[in-house]
């Protein structure tokens, strides 16, 4: 049963102690009273459905938002062209950062299935870092992780093959499925083949040619929304060398 709106949090819902993501989230490192703190500020917990808008573009900034389950897409629109997608977010990962700085949402964010969020209300969160350095700190690593991962992005975009590109994708799921205690080798891919050519800056058929060339090399193998890596090796490979020179867009 989904919680009603405005309904009242129960303490087994959302205490921070009891979640598996929590050397994952904000609260890392956190002594008990602070966590305990930590814990008051959490709106009620928000489900979402598939194709459900979390924020929008444009919209007043009031809250960062953790994934508790399932995954979410940023897109930011463009005049006269399609949406782009910027972002995957995944459990654990803090959403809404590029917020801040002028109070608006940057993009809009749709859930990608069905999604639990934990709603962090902007205002409460800053004057808790105030009154504990750690969370203090901890959001400026989340920041910090934002601008490396724009960087890395801007790198898997400039001058390389589309080969290079995919595999890159494929690989930094790998190791954030990993790094939550998943299958680094075999995962479920939320996002549609649409969405990731988007994300690399490619065309759906292109993101379709490059996946049937790694299957029939015997890289990795894709069966509906499910994909494993069978030669590790090979796909870094891929991804620093370029073994495949094609590119497409």
């Amino acid at each position: 049963m989904k919680p009603a709106v405005g309904r009242r949090r129960s303490t087994s819902e959302t205490r921070c102690e009891r979640c598996t993501l929590q050397s994952l989230c904000l609260p890392l490192g956190l002594e008990v009273e602070a966590l305990a703190s930590f814990d008051a500020i959490i709106e009620h917990p928000r489900p979402l459905k598939r194709g459900q808008a979390l924020m929008r573009q444009g919209e007043r900034f009031e809250s960062l938002y953790v994934v508790r389950s399932g995954s979410l897409k940023q897109l930011l629109a463009q005049p006269g062209q399609r949406d782009q997608v910027t972002h995957f977010h995944l459990p654990g990962e803090v959403v809404g950062l590029d917020g801040i700085a002028e109070s608006r949402c940057y993009g809009s964010v749709v859930a990608l299935e069905s999604t639990f969020v934990c709603e962090l209300p902007f205002h409460r969160l800053d004057e808790l870092a105030e009154q504990v350095p750690e969370l203090r700190s901890e959001l400026y690593r989340c920041m910090s992780r934002e601008l490396r991962n724009d960087q890395r992005m801007m790198c898997l975009l400039s001058g390389r093959t589309a080969d290079q590109r995919l595999a890159s994708f494929v690989l930094g799921l790998s190791e954030r499925f990993r790094a939550r205690g998943c299958s680094p080798n075999c995962f479920h891919l939320s996002m549609s083949r649409s969405d990731i050519g988007s994300y690399l800056g490619l065309a759906l058929e292109t993101v379709s040619r490059v996946i049937a060339r790694f299957q029939e090399q015997g890289v990795l193998c894709v069966k509906g929304r499910e994909l494993c890596i069978h030669d590790q090796a090979a796909l870094v490979a891929l991804a620093e060398e370029g073994v495949g020179r094609h590119s497409g867009s």
